[in-house]
């Protein structure tokens, strides 16, 4: 089953960044992983219509809007595109080209239509993804499952892999029941468990490629070990949920995966607010939009916190300058999009979060590398 997910590499997210100056329509939809997808191509339909009106009473050419539609309309009618979903959509569109990605978290229904893309929702999917792929091992069987913030596991094929140990190379016995912290196998079995292990991290990563998605492990001991010591899994995080797999049902696997990336990020985001409060002490950090937009230009932001749901119209200039704008102004783009954009550009990292997880509680907060001389 393919995976009803798709969380943007930096190189594809750059890709958005890049697009600037163009016919740039953002459109983010709620979706619903059980529909059938009726419901949500109607409701695409609609803001279509909504930015195609934009687009005509800024003067946009008849041919530019009419591409754009061609885009959607492709989209539209695409019933295999349609049966799987997460819990939003989010799809940017040019003249030119259109691209797609069905997000794990419940986002806001935006369309936007600027000369770039309105990208702040978006950053929130790669901060937390908020979806995870279980690895349930043991010497007997193997499954890839794949968990969204809500309802069952799916499982994700993993091709062609041995039926457990004994079908990948002989040997003699391993206990997947074990007491944990007791090696019941000898040298040799491990041997051949650590070959096991790494048939199966071929299989994951080939079955996972472009995904940048926690793995979390399901395994008893000595496969939990082993696995880690052999695994070239990118994501795999650090706790693994114990025991023996063959004896816990996926529904529950799941739980316990969502658990684990509870954990996860919450103790990522405090530690990144506590840099910040230190940062702040040193003249290092700040939460103004004019300095931060300033310090974005020229290199100078390592972090920034963005509000995911904050829109500010306006410009900002060649030098960091910001002149703000009514919300109205069709000419204008969102300045905090901007200054997400040159933050990206200059290597910085983007934590995209709810309002009350900004430090300051305003639209952006941010970490210098250096603080601004006099």
């Amino acid at each position: 089953m393919p995976l009803h997910v798709d969380i943007p590499t930096h190189d594809q997210v750059s890709r958005l960044f890049d697009t600037v100056g163009e016919t740039c329509v953002s459109v983010y939809l709620p979706t619903d992983p059980v529909s059938p997808g009726q419901a949500e191509r109607i409701a695409l339909k609609n803001l279509v219509d909504e930015a195609v009106s934009q687009l005509e009473e800024a003067g946009t050419e008849k041919r530019v809007v009419a591409a754009v539609e061609e885009q959607f309309s492709d989209l539209v009618e695409d019933d295999f595109f349609w049966r799987y979903q997460a819990r939003s959509l989010a799809v940017f569109a040019t003249p030119a080209w259109l691209v797609t990605y069905r997000l794990p978290n419940r986002l806001t229904e935006i369309v936007d239509v600027a000369d770039r893309f309105h990208l702040g929702p978006l950053l929130r999917s790669i901060t937390f993804p908020q979806v995870a792929l279980v690895l349930a091992i043991s010497q007997n069987s193997v499954k890839l499952l794949e968990v969204l913030p809500e309802g069952g596991p799916s499982e994700v094929e993993l091709g062609e892999l041995p039926e457990g140990v004994a079908d990948s190379v002989p040997i003699a016995h391993v206990d997947d029941r074990a007491p944990r912290g007791k090696t019941q196998s000898s040298m040799a079995e491990r041997s051949h468990l650590r070959v096991y292990c790494r048939r199966v991290d071929d299989a994951v990563r080939s079955a996972t490629a472009g995904q940048d998605v926690p793995l979390i492990l399901a395994a008893a001991e000595p496969l939990q070990s082993i696995y880690r010591s052999v695994s070239r899994y990118p994501f795999l995080a650090a706790t693994g949920i114990e025991g023996n797999p063959e004896d816990t049902p996926d529904t529950e696997l799941a739980e316990r995966a969502r658990s684990i990336l509870d954990e996860l990020y919450a103790i990522q985001l405090a530690a990144l607010v506590d840099i910040f409060e230190r940062r702040m002490a040193e003249g290092r950090a700040g939460t103004d939009v004019a300095n931060i937009a300033r310090a974005a230009t020229f290199g100078m932001v390592d972090t920034l916190f963005v509000d995911i749901d904050a829109v500010v119209p306006g410009f900002v200039d060649d030098e960091g300058a910001v002149e703000f704008a009514e919300v109205d102004d069709a000419s204008a783009y969102s300045v905090v999009d901007e200054i997400a954009r040159r933050v990206w550009m200059n290597g910085g990292r983007i934590v995209a979060v709810r309002r009350q997880d900004v430090p300051g509680g305003g639209e952006l907060a941010a970490i210098l590398r250096y603080p601004f001389t006099s």
